[in-house]
């Protein structure tokens, strides 16, 4: 069974006003206040600057992308996700940008690497975003609802 997320998580206050600017983008909402904005085909389109800079570390980051991050990091802590997994092995990546600047990140594991004792990638930028492991739960990922859904268009409404 495959696992893929390529997002945006954030306050849901935050994604709000990301998606009041970019209206191609949806928010779904998450459990302890955090929500996401899945980075479908579409709106990676929108948010593309061809020839623009990418940020290392990441497989499907649109090019330029990095300078809106670190505006909507003004008014808070924005991450930058992707995770792809068949079978129970695979890649995690995240980054967090807050102040205008890259706060934590990028990390990555790979698909052969162990599981961090401090969390996988993604577990870490919850947890700057202000995630808390819960009672009968994993770990943040787990603890915000994050594998409700198997892809990232499935986070989207209609």
């Amino acid at each position: 069974m495959s696992y893929e997320l390529n997002a945006l998580l954030a306050t849901a206050d935050l994604l709000d006003v990301v998606a009041a600017e970019v209206p191609t983008a949806q928010v779904a909402r998450l459990a302890q206040g955090l929500a996401l904005i899945p980075m479908t085909d579409r709106l990676h389109g929108v948010l593309n600057v061809p020839g623009d800079r990418t940020e290392p570390g990441f497989t499907r980051f649109p090019a330029g992308f990095g300078r809106r991050l670190e505006a909507w990091s003004q008014a808070g802590a924005i991450a930058y996700v992707e995770a792809d997994f068949f079978g129970g092995t695979g890649t995690q990546q995240a980054a967090v940008w807050l102040h205008g600047r890259i706060e934590l990140g990028p990390l990555r594991i790979e698909e052969d690497e162990q599981r961090p004792a401090e969390g996988t990638p993604i577990s870490q930028a919850l947890r700057r975003l202000g995630a808390t492991v819960t009672e009968g739960r994993f770990d943040e990922f787990d603890a915000v609802g994050l594998g409700a859904r198997r892809h990232s268009a499935d986070w989207v409404r209609g």
